[in-house]
């Protein structure tokens, strides 16, 4: 694959001519590549700076991970909900994972509905719907009929296409070249 810049500068506005400002927009941030959650938090810093008052909810991520993100997002008001139990492949207890994967959609559909968050960050939700532990239909519907005031971001792994469809803005982070095939493990300040 080669990044060289073959092309000229635009000049023209590339835009469409009539733009409006929405009430809210839904984000999907997907694809294999690393940076997926680093881009939904990096709104979520946006939104701060705003005033807006933020919530994060991790559906992968358990809370015995101290992520610098959350130490962060705390220091800065945000609400950090840790709901997960971490990767699959390290349970020793799938059902049991699955029963949290459905407690936190739960608890998500709550904050989502209720309506006091300007921003809420559904952090690694595509894992839970593409292993059929949330059922993506009642998922849809409440993104879809969310209070018109609340952004959403949600990131992870192959974005199931009826989730893309309904989204504003869709980000494939595509994997061009990872530390990890390099035999390196998740470097902290870096990864977490």
């Amino acid at each position: 694959m080669s990044h060289e810049n073959t092309e000229s500068p635009p000049e023209t506005d590339p835009r469409p001519g009539e733009l409006r400002t929405p009430e809210s927009l839904l984000i999907v941030n997907t694809g294999h590549g690393k940076g997926k959650s680093t881009a939904a938090f990096g709104i979520m810093i946006r939104g701060v700076a705003r005033g807006w008052k933020v919530g994060v909810v991790q559906f992968v991520k358990s809370g015995d991970w101290n992520v610098g993100e959350e130490k962060i997002g705390k220091q800065l008001g945000v609400d950090w909900i840790t709901l997960g139990e971490g990767f699959s492949w390290d349970s020793a207890n799938l059902d049991k994972d699955k029963q949290t994967g459905a407690n936190a959609w739960a608890k998500a559909h709550d904050l989502l509905m209720g309506g006091e968050y300007d921003l809420l960050i559904f952090d690694e939700l595509t894992y839970p719907l593409n292993w059929n532990w949330i059922e993506t239909q009642p998922v849809l519907d409440a993104l879809v009929g969310r209070p018109s005031h609340v952004h959403v971001v949600v990131t992870g792994r192959d974005a199931p296409q009826s989730l893309i469809d309904i989204a504003d803005t869709v980000s494939e982070v595509q994997n061009i070249k990872h530390a990890y095939q390099q035999g390196f493990k998740a470097k902290r300040g870096i990864d977490f």
